[in-house]
């Protein structure tokens, strides 16, 4: 059963940054979407951004223009670096891989334990 480890979170000043990685193991990384979610607690889990297995992007209005998805194909992983934090990006950030529709949808069964990201005012 393939298997995604998040890490990279921490607490970070507002207008500091953080990259974000994911890395798969058991999956054939390269032929999948890979999604980056945020979900505060009570809340519901958010995509926030997605790559697809030929590189195409596409980023949540909150995010967009601070926040950039790459993937090393060669290393098993997908990166978020996010730039310009915000307070209201605090959350529990999450990683998924899957077709490029069910990325954008969210639609897993199972998650990963996440990595927190905290930006202070």
């Amino acid at each position: 059963q393939g298997r995604l480890v998040e890490s990279g979170g921490g607490l970070v000043q507002a207008g500091g940054s953080l990259r974000l990685s994911c890395v798969a193991s058991r999956i054939t990384f390269s032929t999948n979407a890979v999604g980056w979610y945020r979900q505060v607690a009570g809340k519901q889990r958010d995509w926030v951004a997605a790559i697809s297995d030929r590189g195409a992007t596409n980023y949540a209005a909150s995010v967009k223009g601070r926040f950039t998805i790459s993937r090393d194909n060669a290393k098993n992983t997908v990166y978020l670096q996010m730039n310009n934090l915000k307070p209201e990006d605090t959350a529990v950030y999450y990683c998924n891989a899957g077709t490029w529709v069910a990325v954008l949808r969210s639609v897993f069964h199972s998650w990963g334990q996440g990595t927190q990201v905290t930006v202070s005012s």
